[in-house]
């Protein structure tokens, strides 16, 4: 009662103002990853129910380690030195509404060569990925792998560096622009775009920087609603079980706790089914 345990974490979704009846007192939607010992390796926590992890993402967090299955959308340019290994992870590649997807890109060293990371002093070109913007997309923090120190004697300078295999992860998402739950699909597919420039070096000279670029077309889904009048007819992929029981008992226990909140719910309930009756008609 009164979200006493989602308090005692500390994930109360603060956003959520009392006056929001059916959602007050929600968590922030999250994650922990528990090891075998009972301790926390790993933790996913985003501020809004519309971005959340795949379960690919977790099951990498408890491995400590990415899996590239060969089955995976990806694309590969390489040199006889260097491997570069681009991929999305998760949900085999498809785009939905407040699931988070993941760009990976390996890179694979011969033994010897290395990467620069920024700062790199000028004439050097350190990794940069990148993914072309778009309304709609949005493109979160990349996860970038631990360097290592090199000190060069030529000139004298300490740089950040990679060298073997390294990962380098983007997440990214679509917001309603793209995909939305109150409204059907407006294209089958998404187009992402990738850039990525690098130098490798070994602690003498360096190879020519180079530029690979990756297309990948992703198609969109919808997502998953339970069947309960507050969530059917907006184009989702509606379940057969029976979720109107469950709704009733939360609508009377928050009904008792605050009788203005459930006027405000059933005029919002009210505008979303008129939107939903509209595009049905629409649509023939």
């Amino acid at each position: 009662m009164e979200s006493r345990v989602i308090r005692q974490y500390g994930i109360l979704n603060e956003q959520i103002r009392p006056g929001d009846m059916l959602l007050h007192g929600i968590p922030y939607p999250g994650s922990y990853i528990i090891n075998e010992q009972g301790i926390v390796v790993a933790k996913f926590f985003h501020d809004s129910y519309k971005k959340r992890d795949s379960p690919e993402a977790l099951i990498d967090a408890a491995l400590g380690q990415i899996s590239l299955a060969p089955e995976s959308l990806q694309s590969t340019a390489e040199t006889p030195e260097v491997r570069v290994t681009a991929a999305i992870r998760g949900g085999q590649a498809s785009i939905r509404q407040g699931i988070i997807r993941h760009l990976v890109v390996r890179f694979e060293l011969s033994e010897g060569l290395h990467l620069y990371g920024p700062p790199a002093p000028t004439g050097m070109i350190p990794v940069d990925i990148s993914i072309r913007p778009q309304p709609g997309l949005e493109i979160l923090e990349a996860t970038v792998p631990p360097s290592h120190p090199l000190r060069l004697k030529e000139p004298p300078i300490e740089l950040n560096v990679w060298d073997g295999t390294v990962d380098f992860v983007i997440p990214f998402f679509p917001t309603g622009v793209i995909a939305s739950e109150v409204r059907p699909l407006d294209q089958p597919s998404l187009r992402l775009e990738v850039t990525v420039r690098y130098q490798a070096c070994n602690e003498d000279t360096c190879l020519l920087p180079r530029t690979e670029s990756f297309l990948f077309e992703l198609p969109l889904d919808v997502i998953d609603v339970p069947n309960i009048s507050l969530h059917t007819g907006h184009g989702q992929r509606e379940g057969s079980y029976d979720g109107s029981r469950h709704l009733r008992r939360l609508l009377i226990r928050k009904i008792r706790r605050n009788p203005l909140g459930f006027l405000r719910y059933i005029g919002t309930h009210i505008r979303l089914e008129a939107a939903a009756w509209i595009r049905r008609m629409r649509a023939g």
